[in-house]
């Protein structure tokens, strides 16, 4: 006789036993199959599939600026900008006062190494150009460009005869030392204020007298001047240089010349102290409010040169 089979199916896991029931395996074949790793990450789930472009959309609008904010960093970006650039003005023409500066003192020095070397005498010219006119020949006289140029005397000696207090050109008897140096937003200031003398900052450096300074109001115009370029015959010349510092052999510098008067004394006898001080400019215009200000001081015996800056 047949017996009919009345047992049911599994249709779930007993606790502990680790049987599954009969329709587990039909739903695993349904599912697809991942590679090992990527199992139960959510990129792969069903839930994460649906939430995922909202999330990512979420994230956009919350990174993004309005336009009421880029209005605002722009405006601050602005202020900014106007407070801080009176202070960049203020640090460019600093730094070049200072920069002519040292290129002056490099020029006094090279001039009086090149004296005491070769035997020699050396001066060291300075003119100051007008830069609204451009390129002129002769150059014009002006505000706005330093120029400066060191010259040697070819055979050694003075050149000029130092009892004659007349006119007295030196460009036949010279010889170019370097290139000619332009310099420019400079202007040469006789200086206006009185230094105590007491120290060695700019307010207490040596008071110079004016007739020992090269400036715009100092000192007279030299009665041995010379031209550039130099040359026996002498070409004409682009520059002419009147104010000057003569170095002798012994490298001691003195402004001007050493002409003698009938008396027999010096009319530029060497000093303690001769200046050279300088003033920013902006193009041809002199920026008489600017705090920076510097003096080149050097001494008549040895030569030493130091800076001042205010």
């Amino acid at each position: 006789m047949t017996v009919a089979n009345t047992t049911l199916p599994r249709m779930s896991a007993l606790p502990g036993t680790g049987w599954l029931g009969a329709n587990v395996p039909r739903a695993r074949a349904a599912l697809p199959v991942l590679p090992r790793g990527l199992t139960g990450h959510a990129l792969f789930s069903p839930a994460s599939a649906v939430r995922a472009p909202a999330t990512r959309e979420h994230g956009r609008r919350s990174s993004a600026f309005t336009l009421l904010e880029l209005l605002v960093v722009l405006g601050i970006v602005g202020l900014l900008l106007v407070l801080v650039a009176p202070a960049f003005t203020t640090v460019k023409s600093s730094g070049d006062v200072t920069s002519a500066a040292y290129t002056i003192k490099g020029m006094l020095d090279t001039a009086r190494t090149y004296a005491k070397a070769n035997n020699t005498y050396t001066w060291v010219g300075f003119f100051e150009e007008d830069v609204s006119q451009g390129v002129t020949s002769p150059a014009t006289g002006g505000t706005g460009r330093v120029v400066m140029s060191i010259v040697a005397s070819e055979d050694g000696s003075k050149i000029y005869d130092p009892i004659n207090l007349g006119q007295q050109t030196l460009t036949s008897g010279l010889i170019q030392v370097g290139k000619l140096i332009k310099i420019e937003n400079i202007h040469l200031w006789t200086h206006t204020d009185t230094p105590s003398g007491t120290g060695w900052t700019f307010d207490t450096r040596t008071n110079v007298a004016p007739t020992y300074c090269i400036g715009d109001a100092s000192h007279s115009n030299s009665t041995t001047p010379f031209g550039y370029p130099v040359g026996n015959p002498a070409p004409t010349a682009q520059y002419t240089f009147v104010k000057a510092v003569e170095f002798s052999p012994r490298g001691e510098p003195r402004i001007n010349n050493s002409t003698i008067n009938s008396n027999g004394t010096e009319v530029f006898p060497l000093q303690t102290a001769a200046e050279i001080a300088l003033k920013p400019t902006r193009g041809a215009l002199i920026d008489d409010n600017s705090p920076n200000l510097v003096a080149i001081q050097f001494t008549g015996v040895g030569g030493n040169v130091r800076i001042y800056r205010k």
